[in-house]
């Protein structure tokens, strides 16, 4: 089993540290690391220390650098705009996307989204998803922390503009014709898919998509769920752009 990682603001600049706060009570609270097990520290941003524990406390370990790494970015970037779901759905997507690999998941108040996140209910409701993809991050052992972007949610004029930005856009949608696998994409820059919330994508909102330079695609001939479909759609580009 590959050993566990820990998020850290900055990784240590010497050859030992000791891990407390939350990361620290769940490496020796939860986890309880002991002793000569060994560790994963990352920053979220690509840079990595691999450790071996040398003392547990009360809720803390001390370690001992044993090498230091970076994994680049992937390249393409990959983007998901989930519509808001009402539940827990957003949360499972947001979690199962982490898992497989996206880069920023933008939160997106959809005509047809039931759930709205208004105020501090919607700013508590985006720490949800910074927090699950925070986690999944870790159970996956990314050195990259997904995004969660949105203050705390985008519209769709805003979803439209960061469409014609960037190299490469699909919107899900059981009515198209082409099929995500076949579509060409970009070897560089910014995919993004957009995921429409449980009633689906309205009419408008589909034009100010196109007209912003998307493509409608469909994955095959099910109709998933809003919390499934973006998971599919990015295990299909994971393997075609051979992140996996």
């Amino acid at each position: 089993m590959s050993a566990p990682l820990f998020l850290v603001e900055a990784l240590p600049t010497g050859d030992t540290l000791t891990l407390d706060g939350p990361e620290g009570h769940h490496a020796a609270t939860v986890q309880r690391l002991r002793t000569g097990e060994e560790l994963v520290l990352a920053d979220g941003r690509g840079g990595t220390a691999a450790a071996v524990v040398t003392a547990v406390g009360r809720g803390t370990l001390d370690l001992r650098v044993t090498s230091r790494g970076y994994a680049d970015a992937p390249v393409p970037r990959l983007v998901v705009v989930q519509g808001i779901a009402k539940g827990d759905r957003g949360e499972l997507a947001v979690q199962a996307m982490t898992e497989v690999g996206v880069d920023e998941i933008v939160p997106w108040a959809a005509s047809r989204s039931v759930a709205q996140w208004r105020g501090e209910r919607g700013e508590r409701a985006r720490q949800k998803w910074v927090a699950t993809a925070r986690e999944a991050a870790k159970q996956a052992r990314r050195p990259w922390l997904p995004v969660v972007a949105g203050a705390p949610d985008e519209s769709t004029a805003s979803v439209a503009r960061r469409i014609a930005g960037a190299a490469g856009a699909f919107v899900l949608h059981e009515g198209a014709h082409d099929r995500l696998t076949t579509v060409d994409l970009p070897a560089t820059g910014e995919i993004v898919l957009v995921v429409g919330p449980e009633g689906g994508i309205a009419d408008h909102e589909l034009a100010a998509f196109a007209d912003a330079g998307a493509r409608t695609v469909r994955l095959g001939p099910s109709v998933l769920r809003t919390s499934t479909a973006g998971v599919a759609a990015l295990t299909v580009l994971a393997t075609r752009l051979t992140h996996w």
